[in-house]
């Protein structure tokens, strides 16, 4: 069994398709690449490749998923610029053989005024996507834990439904010194099998495979994690194949439009955290993101885009996350995570 997780490990993430288009407007179901929960979000919305006894890690990437995490509860919100919100509830239960993870995630996006042709309003409607699914694992050995999960996934946008199944398969390794972590993840594997319309079913997923390494300092609390996303897409940053070359006022000379080289092409594959993990209470994070700071900063002000942090309060009975991400000077991300053990609560 231990092969085939090595074998997984070096072979899948060179099993790339090779794509030339930007990221968005291919999927369907894109909600579900939005973060799990506060530690996700102050971490740059990426998972690292140890969970920490985080549940809504387990979501994100369920070779996470652990037997210390049974018996917990974890409640996430997030709120969006706009009054956008959307959250997830987790608990973890002890199976025969391994630790599921149940879940539910949804996305609301509020209340909009609906009008006809000729603009006189008419009813009010909602917009809500969400999905019912569970993470599993199963520890192989005592460096290798493989992990899958799955779900059903809805969407309703006034009159319009959609419904769809989603799965991820992972695998995690973890040192014996218990310092080094590597994970591997496919994820958002699926199928729409309804779509808004009629005809309009059989969209693609926005499947993605990364890899992550997490490496804790032996002498001090502090975890550097790395993150190569988008491995089966190449050329992830777009710009408009319709704009067409300049010519320079002064020389005369013309500039072509603008691309993007194999050196920025390649930074915009990675992210990368940092951790201060100590046994006390009191916990900080941050990441960033070069991707989502080239595509949402503001040209003339890029400010901090791609930017994230967070805390972590640990207290004897609770534990309290938070972490915002910053998308641009338009506005923030914002989320709360609150965690227990529901036996910590019993009486003795």
């Amino acid at each position: 069994m231990s092969r085939i997780a090595i074998f997984i490990c070096l072979y899948l993430p060179f099993y790339t398709a090779v794509s030339f288009a930007q990221q968005g407007g291919k999927n369907v179901f894109g909600f579900l690449n939005l973060p799990t929960g506060a530690r996700i979000t102050g971490l740059g919305g990426y998972a690292s490749a140890t969970a920490d006894n985080t549940l809504d890690f387990g979501i994100y990437n369920p070779s996470l998923v652990s037997e210390e995490m049974v018996g917990q509860l974890s409640i996430q919100q997030c709120l969006l610029p706009s009054g956008i919100n959307f959250g997830s509830f987790s608990t973890a239960l002890d199976v025969k053989k391994g630790t599921l993870l149940p879940y539910v995630r949804y996305v609301s996006y509020g209340n909009f005024q609906g009008y006809d042709a000729t603009g006189n309003p008419t009813n009010s409607f909602g917009a809500l996507d969400y999905q019912l699914g569970a993470s599993y694992s199963y520890p192989m050995n005592k460096v290798f834990r493989l992990g899958i999960n799955g779900g059903i996934i809805g969407s309703h946008l006034e009159s319009y439904s959609s419904y769809g199944f989603s799965g991820s398969f992972a695998v995690q390794f973890q040192h014996p010194n218990e310092l080094l972590h590597l994970s591997l993840l496919a994820k958002n594997i699926g199928i729409q099998a309804k779509g808004y319309t009629s005809g309009n079913a059989f969209n693609p997923l926005p499947i993605e495979i990364q890899s992550s390494v997490s490496l804790k300092l032996k002498h001090a609390p502090l975890r550097f994690t790395a993150i190569a996303h988008h491995l089966n897409q190449w050329k992830i940053g777009y710009y408009d194949p319709s704009i067409p070359p300049s010519v320079d006022a002064l020389t005369g000379d013309t500039i072509p439009p603008p691309s993007i080289g194999f050196v920025e092409q390649l930074g915009r594959h990675l992210a990368v955290q940092m951790e201060l993990v100590t046994k006390g209470v009191f916990q900080m994070r941050m990441g960033f993101d070069f991707q989502r700071r080239q595509e949402l900063k503001l040209e003339q002000i890029p400010g901090i885009s791609g930017l994230s942090l967070g805390i972590g309060l640990n207290f004897r009975k609770i534990k309290i996350d938070y972490g915002f991400m910053f998308f641009s000077k338009a506005g923030v991300s914002n989320a709360i995570g609150l965690s227990t053990k529901l036996g910590d609560w019993k009486k003795h």
